[in-house]
């Protein structure tokens, strides 16, 4: 896989870069693969569906709304993601269990952590676009992300 700082020296402006301070919480710092998305607030159930079903080596790129008062992902959410071959996820809000997201064979990248679970109301949506840190999200776009950050083709 090809590093971020390269991969954006060599297409520049083909790319958009994420502009949000998101920390590496999983066990894969690189990781890549075609996007995926899922809109949802303090709730988890459809981003637990969705990493139910086999991932073929996408991205799941959740937005939380930036919520940092529930994580919508935890230990059993990524496991079911790293059983069902995930590349990573990519969420604008927060995670728990960090001690065991760490040594899970997953990129996670997210805003933060909070012992607090989610809901589990069923809102939201599946593979629409979205948009936070000044990307958007399209399904089926390529994403690129390592130590540097995430870079999201155009």
């Amino acid at each position: 896989m090809t590093r971020t700082a390269d991969l954006y020296d060599e297409l520049g402006e083909e790319l958009q870069s994420l502009a949000l301070p998101l920390r590496d919480l999983g066990g894969e710092l690189a990781f890549d693969g075609p996007v995926r998305t899922v809109k949802c607030y303090e709730d988890n159930s459809l981003l637990k569906s969705v990493l139910s079903t086999p991932g073929e080596g996408a991205v799941l790129v959740i937005d939380g709304a930036g919520s940092l008062r529930r994580a919508v992902m935890g230990d059993m959410i990524a496991a079911l993601a790293v059983e069902n071959g995930w590349s990573g996820v990519v969420i604008n809000g927060a995670v728990r269990d960090v001690a065991v997201l760490r040594t899970l064979p997953l990129g996670i990248k997210a805003l933060g952590s909070n012992p607090r679970k989610s809901t589990k109301t069923g809102q939201g949506s599946v593979d629409v676009p979205v948009e936070f840190g000044g990307v958007t999200f399209r399904p089926g776009a390529r994403l690129v992300a390592d130590e540097d950050g995430v870079l999201v083709e155009r």
